[in-house]
């Protein structure tokens, strides 16, 4: 599907893989200063049988953008976890449909990052998430035991 339609200008192939998101290729990425995006193309695994894009992909694919526009912002991060997620499903995405969820932090704490995301199925919106992340600290076996 992805080869007979276009990506949208400033998106690149999405280069961060993981067992989650394998299933989903091709994903693609877009940034700026102030925004992380992911897209894809709505295809048969991500939709339910009613040839919606279901909401537990929309949801882990916002978790996933909103923590890395988070990350971005935040030099030698260890990681984020997330504390917190919600989403509202406003509309709908099809299969079919060039899918773009796209992040931005609201606030970078000491140990708190908070974002949102709007999600947009064909420019249109479908759904909106906020999310917390706390962020973890790369420990060494020395600190670990202390």
């Amino acid at each position: 599907m992805e080869d007979s339609k276009t990506i949208p200008t400033g998106f690149y192939k999405h280069d961060r893989r993981s067992g989650l998101t394998d299933p989903w290729e091709p994903l693609y990425a877009a940034a700026s200063e102030s925004f992380f995006s992911l897209g894809l193309f709505a295809g048969a695994p991500h939709v339910n049988s009613r040839g919606f894009v279901h909401g537990g992909l929309l949801s882990a694919l916002a978790d996933n953008a909103m923590g890395l526009s988070c990350a971005r912002q935040i030099e030698n991060i260890g990681g984020l976890v997330t504390i917190s997620l919600s989403i509202d499903y406003l509309g709908t995405a099809r299969q079919g449909e060039w899918l773009e969820i796209r992040a931005e932090p609201t606030r970078i704490g000491q140990s708190l990052c908070f974002a949102e995301a709007r999600i947009l199925s064909d420019g249109q919106l479908c759904a909106t998430a906020k999310a917390v992340f706390k962020a973890s600290q790369n420990k060494t076996i020395t600190e670990e035991r202390i």
